[in-house]
């Protein structure tokens, strides 16, 4: 397994793509509510991302034809904007990419729509929960096992179940780089965590069993058995200290 540690250079235009995808996602976050068609969605993100310069990492990968990937309520990920309205209470995952100067930034979060259940409200918490343990795991000389360790333990301590099909992965030049970072593991296990890394990680959990299953226009992600799921993730650098959360903003 080679995984690619950063410059200086490429972790300077690193940041700058979080930012973008931070911001992006904060302004797309800011519109949701009952009634928006989730294409209104993707023209955000379009428009935002010209504004900066900057391109979307999904659009055109392997044929994906957005922005941004959204998912709705038993959707897990990968889904397609289009004309589907939201309604009150459901959550809504958004998932956004951005290059540039040929540099990356990852990021996903989940908002409700409007006001939800309380067990939606429960799984958006332990999910983000999840997401600052495996973040806070991934220190200068642990092991990618810990990072995986420990969104598994906070998700399901609390009865949650965390997808093993999907995965977080390193990044870079390129959108999905080595490792692959599997939201459940062992401790102590899998490549040494260096400086310069820079992995995003996210775990995507479900209220019910782990089991996936493929919606047919062959993209969209969704629980086998029809349970809610919840999306976050953030794009990280591997420092010395602390890492360094890239696409850090108000939305996560």
């Amino acid at each position: 397994m080679s995984i690619i540690i950063k410059t200086d250079e490429e972790m300077k235009l690193m940041r700058q793509a979080g930012r973008i995808v931070a911001e992006i996602l904060e302004i797309m976050s800011k519109q949701i509510k009952p009634g928006l068609a989730t294409k209104e969605l993707d023209i955000i993100a379009e428009r935002e991302l010209k504004k900066r310069n900057a391109t979307s990492s999904f659009k055109g990968y392997r044929g994906f034809p957005a922005n941004v990937c959204v998912a709705i309520n038993d959707e897990i990920v990968h889904g397609i904007p289009g004309k589907r309205v939201l309604r009150q209470g459901d959550i809504i995952s958004m998932d956004f990419g951005a290059i540039f100067q040929g540099l990356q930034g990852d990021a996903a979060t989940t908002v409700a729509v409007g006001e939800t259940s309380p067990e939606a409200k429960e799984l958006l918490k332990a999910t983000a929960g999840a997401l600052e343990a495996g973040i806070n795991a991934a220190q200068s000389g642990a092991r990618l096992g810990d990072v995986s360790a420990a969104i598994q333990n906070f998700a399901e301590s609390r009865g949650f179940s965390v997808v093993r099909e999907y995965t977080g992965h390193g990044i870079g030049r390129d959108m999905h780089e080595e490792p692959q970072i599997p939201n459940f593991g062992l401790p102590n296990s899998g490549p040494v965590l260096k400086r310069g890394m820079v992995l995003a990680i996210e775990p995507m959990v479900n209220r019910g069993g782990w089991r996936t299953r493929l919606n047919n226009n062959k993209w969209t992600v969704l629980t086998a058995d029809g349970s809610l799921s919840a999306h976050f993730e953030h794009t990280i650098a591997i420092t010395d200290g602390e890492p360094e959360v890239l696409t850090k903003g108000e939305y996560a």
